[in-house]
């Protein structure tokens, strides 16, 4: 199907490419860095190496095993201990460089792709990492992985290894462009220390890697240990340089925020990723901050911001008409709430790639944009066409009498009248309610002031919390009214966008598609996305999409921070420049301050 609508599109792959051997692959365009390139333009190559970095993580662990479905495993231990063939290189969109595999190849139609291990890597048990470690597993996460490797790995058509060094996989038939970055991604285990028949259970013994660290202490649920391999192989690689400065990287583990918070104020932890504003705002005010012991930093990042939302589930009988969502979301005051809960420190978002130029706000639609869209004019709304639309504004006040009547007005439109103090349906006369599902108290005070606003409308939204695993069970099952949820986007949105807004995931159970888009241009614009051999075309692709979901109102959008909110002691420092990606504490080390 994808590629009979690539066809259509007129983004197909190209002919005439020579497969040649390169040190880096790129999804649209060419690696920005050069074979023997030096270092990250995000490092500092003459960082200090020892010490050790304490970080926090909120929640606990049951397993040392990320790889499959049981159990919660410890963080990390993909990248710090198990290696990919290829690592990304965190100031472009999607670019990966020689890591376990020195070299790459594939063709223009990316049909297949072939790498070749370098001759230096070794597991941390000095033995040679081969092809024959990669084939095994790729067979291993396949078949006893999580189940988005089967996903991917099953459109492989054959995957052989040619020699000690070389492994060869055949994708004829997969019509899938991404496909050799995502292999090239694949976690590298050690054949010689897995038993296949035990791997789908959890385990506090640690997995044999070929990284920088290995794991040398474990408290179960409670902290991890990782101590750097004074032998790793590939200290010495460009993509390695000024990375993997600390002795040891210790990540203790918290039941919750503010547990977390206090131990940073004790010095517990050397840094804290903050996400309430509220708190960053107002709780930073301890000895170790005012003596400079301790700063707070505000760090730029290129990625998109997401979709933060609350989801209507258009597979409600009340949710179906598009002019009830929108007369929805002018009842919600982002004015309001961010100045009386978040001290003016979110930024509102107006798209589900905000911050990067994949996004189509306040951006008039292009030549390519208008072509993939012609046959689907009327699923975008001309002001989001021409880069017009935006979230309504209110004046602040909680109260908003010109956003109100708008949205009375969409609700008569939809057939909706107020009934004394009650907004019913003018045919059933059955009133206007539903339930907003909540699991955390931030999603619970959020929910109960977007109802207050609907009360003063005549709509009644209950709001309902339930505990982590009765929400999840119903957020599988697509069984919600209305609920918050955010989508993450990286700068090279690929397959999840399937899974995402795809028309088949909307009948998929555990998909990600829980408002329940079906729409074939919606479909059509992943297929241009995943068709496209260069970055125009990708971007346009990609902002195309953006309108026909913006169209839909499928959610009444929230807020993103406009930085990360990052405080540390400054015992350690961190590289002048934050890469795209953000901040990166591999990158980060022991200053001694």
């Amino acid at each position: 199907m994808l590629g009979g609508l690539a066809a259509a599109t007129g983004l197909g792959p190209r002919t005439g490419f020579a497969a040649t051997a390169t040190h880096a692959v790129a999804m649209h365009g060419e690696p920005a860095w050069p074979a023997g390139f030096m270092a990250p333009t995000y490092v500092n190559p003459e960082a200090p190496k020892g010490g050790q970095l304490t970080q926090g993580v909120l929640g606990a662990f049951d397993s040392l095993n990320p790889f499959i479905v049981k159990g919660l495993p410890a963080a990390n231990i993909r990248g710090y201990v198990i290696e990919s063939l290829l690592a990304r290189g965190y100031d472009e969109p999607f670019t990966l460089y020689g890591l376990l595999a020195e070299k790459v190849v594939t063709d223009e139609r990316r049909s297949f792709v072939t790498f070749t291990i370098n001759e230096k890597a070794r597991f941390s048990d000095g033995r040679k990492v081969t092809a024959e470690d990669v084939v095994f597993s790729f067979n291993l996460l396949r078949d006893h992985g999580r189940p988005l490797f089967g996903i991917y790995y099953n459109k492989v058509a054959k995957v052989e290894a040619r020699n000690e060094r070389t492994v060869h996989f055949d994708l004829t038939g997969a019509d899938d462009r991404e496909l050799p970055l995502i292999l090239g991604l694949m976690p590298v285990l050690a054949k010689h220390a897995v038993d296949p028949g035990k791997f789908e259970e959890t385990s506090f013994e640690p997995l044999l890697g070929s990284g920088p660290y290995r794991i040398t202490a474990v408290r179960p649920g409670d902290s991890v240990t990782f101590t750097r391999n004074e032998d790793y192989w590939g200290r010495d690689l460009g993509i390695n340089r000024g990375l993997w400065n600390f002795d040891t990287i210790k990540f203790d583990y918290y039941r919750d925020g503010n547990t977390h918070f206090e131990a940073f104020k004790r010095g517990d932890c050397d840094l804290r990723l903050e996400t309430d504003p509220g708190r960053w705002q107002t709780a930073y005010d301890f000895p170790a901050i005012r003596t400079g012991k301790a700063v707070k930093e505000g760090l730029p990042y290129g990625l998109p911001k997401g979709m933060d939302g609350l989801v209507f589930n258009t597979r409600r009988a009340l949710f179906k008409d598009i002019r009830v969502r929108e007369a929805l979301l002018h009842l919600f005051d982002f004015e309001w709430i961010n100045h009386t809960y978040f001290f003016d420190l979110y930024k509102r978002t107006a798209s589900y790639f905000d911050g990067c130029d994949l996004s189509a706000h306040g951006v008039p639609a292009n030549a390519r944009e208008k072509e993939l869209l012609a046959p689907f004019a009327d699923e975008v709304r001309a002001d989001i066409m021409a880069g017009q639309w935006a979230p309504p504004v209110s004046d602040g006040s909680g109260r908003d009498r010109k956003l109100l009547r708008r949205a009375l007005d969409l609700f008569a439109e939809a057939g909706y009248a107020l009934k004394g103090q009650t907004l019913v349906n003018t045919t059933t006369g059955v009133p206007f309610a539903f339930e907003i599902v909540c699991t955390t108290r931030d999603q619970e005070r959020l929910g109960l002031a977007y109802s207050a606003s609907l009360k003063r409308v005549g709509i009644e939204a209950l709001v309902r919390t339930i505990d982590a695993t009765q929400f999840e069970r119903r957020r599988i099952a697509f069984d919600f009214d209305m609920m918050q949820y955010r989508w993450d986007q990286s700068l090279s949105p690929g397959n999840e966008q399937l899974f995402y807004w795809g028309s088949d995931a909307a009948d998929q159970n555990g998909s990600r598609n829980y408002m329940g888009v079906k729409s074939k241009a919606v479909d059509a614009m992943i297929a241009a996305m995943l068709a496209a051999t260069e970055r125009d075309d990708f971007v346009a692709a990609t902002r195309a999409l953006d309108r026909v979901l913006l169209s839909g109102f499928y959610v009444v959008p929230l807020y993103f921070p406009p930085v990360q909110w990052v405080a540390r002691w400054t015992r350690i420092a961190h590289p002048s420049q934050t890469s795209l990606f953000g901040y990166l504490p591999e990158t980060w080390w022991r200053s001694g301050a």
